[in-house]
């Protein structure tokens, strides 16, 4: 058990519980959130061991307190199975693949929805695969496979997203979710990087959010064919665990749709030299 990683993450969370989320007059505080004594009385427990356990000196709570520190903290789900993953880390088990790809299966599962965007990503948000107009969708990328080291060092990501805060935030708690185990070298080494060259990536990643990305929509500037919002869908590839498949579609009739399909006329035509130029393929090395 890592009781530094345990109290980052307790302290963290209670800076984003509301007072009046609990009922609480909210008044006038100094700092953000509920108060430790707070936090201590709705989970039953003392005050002087919650204390301890944001300090690190506790180091075994029970499944009963974890339960109730989760519902004193307003935690979801996934939210709440990281919590217990810091108090017990997942068992070491098959050695993880040393390089991530989508199966053939899948990339001819993408190439077959000519009309709408799809793409696969991995546990640390590589961009695995990708079909043609998800391709022309996604083609501010430029070649780079890294979604999260662009989204947070690429320029153009922030005319991208016309939502950038919310959607790099949903990236950072997605790598969080899909990566339990703090230890994990490739992540530590992700997120060492990107703390070191993004003060945005720093502030959200110390945030402590949870969450995998499921449906919503999206609005996009597209430097082609401007404004379009598209909603999405994302499925967990069960064969390739930690992989997920993002599928996105326009709302028919709407001008979101003209776009797409405007879209996939110039990825016909236009993205063809992308491809020589060395750019995202449908299969990435």
């Amino acid at each position: 058990m890592d009781t530094k990683r345990l109290g980052e993450f307790l302290r963290a969370r209670r800076a984003l519980v509301r007072p009046e989320e609990h009922g609480m007059p909210a008044g006038a505080r100094r700092t953000p959130g509920l108060r430790r004594e707070e936090i201590a009385v709705l989970a039953g427990v003392s005050t002087d061991y919650y204390v301890r356990l944001e300090q690190g000196r506790e180091r075994n709570p029970s499944p009963q307190v974890l339960r109730a520190l989760a519902a004193a903290l307003l935690l979801k789900d996934e939210e709440a199975v990281y919590l217990r993953a810091l108090v017990d880390p997942p068992r070491a088990g098959r050695p993880r693949p040393a390089r991530e790809y989508a199966s053939p299966q899948l990339v001819s599962l993408l190439d077959a929805w000519a009309d709408t965007p799809a793409l696969v990503y991995g546990r640390y948000l590589d961009l695995l695969a990708v079909n043609s107009l998800g391709e022309a969708l996604f083609s501010w990328l430029g070649g780079q496979t890294g979604l999260l080291t662009a989204m947070f060092l690429a320029p153009a990501a922030r005319d991208f997203y016309r939502d950038w805060d919310v959607v790099a935030q949903g990236c950072v708690a997605a790598l969080r979710a899909a990566n339990p185990d703090p230890d994990d070298q490739l992540l530590q080494k992700l997120v060492g990087e990107l703390s070191v060259r993004s003060p945005d990536f720093a502030r959200m990643w110390a945030r402590h959010e949870v969450r995998a990305k499921s449906a919503s929509a999206k609005r996009f500037h597209h430097r082609l064919v401007g404004d379009l919002t598209l909603g999405f869908e994302t499925f967990s590839v069960n064969s390739a665990p930690g992989q997920h498949l993002v599928v996105y579609r326009a709302e028919p009739g709407s001008t979101a749709e003209q776009s797409l399909a405007l879209l996939g006329s110039f990825a016909l035509t236009d993205f063809h030299d992308i491809h020589d130029e060395g750019h995202i393929t449908h299969e990435l090395p």
